[in-house]
C-alpha cells in the first residue's frame, strides 16, 4: 500500500526548520485527524526554536504578534500555519490564558500542558507519532481523555471542557468517565469564559454531524444550565397534537435534521420553541402555547446577546425564531404570501425553509407534503411581483408632470394608492395603465 505523504507545504516546512538545525514536529489536532483519517484543515507544529529565530527562517512569509511563542506562516495559497516554541504555562489566574509561559526544550515537556490526551501527540515529518500519553490507545477505544488530573486542566482553561464535548460531537467519541464527572463538578467555571469563545465552540457542536448529541452532553454535562438555561425548562415537557416528542427532545431531533450549513440557522433551530414554557396555557384541558413564538424570539436574542452574536446574525435568528409559525394552507392570497415573505425577507427565505423542514421531521412528520411544495413554489411566483412602492412601473416624477404639482405628502399618497390596487391585482402593474389612473386622480 502507498505510504500517504503530508502536503507539499507541510513538508516544505518541516525540511526548512530541519535545514536550520531545528527540531520540528506536527502537533495537537492534526496529529489526531491525521490518524483517523479525516481532513486536516489546521496544520499546527511544535519545535525548539524561539520565535525570532523562525522568523528569521521563514522572513517574507510569516509575522509573530502574541506572547505565546506562535509564529504564523503564510502559505503558497495563503494558508496559515502556525509553529509554536516548546513551552510550559503556569498561573491561569483567569481560568483562561496562562500568566507565566516559559520555553521549552524537549516536544515531551511541551505535550505535558495540552488539553486531551489524543491532542497530546506529536508527528515527525516520517510520520513517527511521539505518544507520551497513550493518546493512541484512546483514539483506539475512542474516548476523550484530559492529560493528567481532569479538574486541574479544567481550571487552566474552563473552554477545554466545551472542547471535549465538540471534539466528542465531531468524531464521535465517549468522554471518558472521570473527565465527564470533572465537566459536571467544574461546569460554573464556563462563566469566566468570553461569550464569543463560547459561541465559537458551540457553533462547531451544532455544526457537527449529530449536533443534538452534543447538546445533550452540554445538558448532562451541566454546561447546559450556564449558558442556555433557558432550554431546561423543556425537557419533559410534553406538547400535543402532531407531536411526539417533549418540548427539548422535539428541539434536539429538529436541530439533528436541519439540512443548512449556516450556524445561526441551527441556532434558531434549536431554539425555535424556547418560548413554550413560558407560554403554556391549559385550556379545556388541553395544553396550548400560543404566541410562543413572540416570547421565544425575545428569549432567543437575548441568548444571542449573551454569545456576542453581531447585529445581522441577532436579527437572523429573531426573524427564524419570530416567523417560524406560518401557515402553508392552499387558500393563503399572494398578498399573505407577500407579507410573509416581508416578515422573514428573501434574504432569510431558504433558511427559514430549511428550519420549516427540520421543525416538521423534528415533530415524526414527514419531510414534505403536498402543501408544503406548492407553498414553496408560490413563494418563488409571488416574489416576481411588485413588492414596494419602488416596483410600481411608475415614479414620483411621473406624478408630479401629469398633475403639475411640486414635491408633497400628496405624490407619495399616490402612490401608495396605486400600489394597494397592484397588490391586489399585479397585473395593473403597466405603466400605461398606472400613467391613466394618474391622470384620472387629476
Amino acid at each position: 500500500m502507498r505510504k500517504r505523504e503530508f502536503p507539499i507545504e507541510v513538508r516544505k516546512i518541516m525540511e526548512k526548520v530541519s535545514q536550520n538545525n531545528g527540531e520540528i514536529f506536527i502537533v495537537g489536532g492534526a496529529v489526531r485527524d491525521w490518524l483517523l483519517k479525516r481532513e486536516v484543515k489546521d496544520w499546527d507544529f511544535a519545535t525548539n526554536l524561539t520565535p525570532e529565530e523562525i522568523r528569521k527562517i521563514f522572513p517574507k512569509n510569516s509575522f509573530y504578534e502574541n506572547e505565546f511563542g506562535t509564529v504564523s506562516v503564510v502559505g503558497a495559497k495563503k494558508d496559515i500555519y502556525e509553529i509554536t516554541t516548546y513551552r510550559s504555562e503556569t498561573d491561569y489566574g483567569d481560568f483562561r490564558h496562562p500568566q507565566k509561559v516559559v520555553w521549552g526544550k524537549t516536544i515531551e515537556e511541551d505535550v505535558k500542558r495540552r488539553d486531551f490526551t489524543i491532542n497530546a501527540m506529536a508527528m515527525d515529518i516520517d510520520g513517527q507519532v511521539l505518544d507520551f500519553h497513550q493518546g493512541q490507545e484512546d483514539l483506539k477505544n475512542q474516548l476523550i481523555k484530559t492529560v493528567g488530573k481532569a479538574e486541574e486542566r479544567f481550571e487552566e482553561d474552563a473552554l477545554r471542557m466545551m472542547r471535549a464535548i465538540r471534539i466528542a460531537s465531531q468524531i464521535g467519541f465517549l468522554i471518558e468517565e472521570k473527565t465527564f464527572e470533572a465537566i459536571q463538578k467544574k461546569a460554573p467555571l464556563i462563566n469566566k469564559i468570553a461569550g464569543e469563545r463560547i459561541r465559537d465552540e458551540l457553533f462547531k457542536i451544532l455544526l457537527s454531524k449529530k449536533p443534538g448529541d452534543g447538546m445533550r452532553l452540554l445538558k448532562n454535562s451541566g454546561l447546559l444550565a450556564q449558558i442556555m438555561p433557558e432550554l431546561l425548562p423543556g425537557v419533559g415537557m410534553a406538547q400535543k397534537g402532531h407531536h411526539v416528542y417533549d418540548v427539548w427532545d422535539h428541539e434536539i431531533e429538529a436541530l439533528n435534521n436541519c439540512q443548512s450549513k449556516n450556524p445561526v440557522t441551527r441556532l434558531a433551530v434549536l431554539l425555535h420553541d424556547v418560548g413554550k414554557p413560558k407560554s403554556l396555557k391549559m385550556i379545556n384541558g388541553e395544553r396550548t402555547f400560543h404566541n410562543h413564538e413572540v416570547i421565544g424570539s425575545r428569549i432567543a436574542v437575548n441568548i444571542g446577546k449573551r454569545l456576542k452574536l453581531s447585529k445581522k446574525e441577532l436579527e437572523q435568528l429573531f426573524i427564524l425564531v419570530r416567523w417560524h409559525m406560518f401557515t402553508t394552507e392552499e387558500m393563503q392570497t399572494d398578498k399573505a404570501i407577500r407579507r410573509f415573505i416581508r416578515n422573514v425577507t428573501p434574504e432569510y427565505l431558504e433558511e427559514m425553509i430549511a428550519l420549516r423542514r427540520s421543525d416538521r421531521l423534528g415533530s415524526g412528520a414527514k419531510e414534505s407534503s403536498w402543501r408544503w411544495e406548492l407553498f414553496k413554489k408560490r413563494l418563488v411566483e409571488v416574489q416576481k411581483q411588485p413588492f414596494t412602492v419602488k416596483d410600481l412601473k411608475v415614479d414620483g416624477n411621473d406624478v408630479m408632470t401629469i398633475l403639475k404639482i411640486k414635491p408633497s405628502r400628496q405624490v407619495g399618497e399616490i402612490l401608495d394608492k396605486l400600489f394597494a390596487e397592484v397588490e391586489e391585482n399585479p397585473k395593473l402593474n403597466k405603466r400605461e395603465l398606472l400613467l391613466e389612473k394618474i391622470k384620472a386622480m387629476g
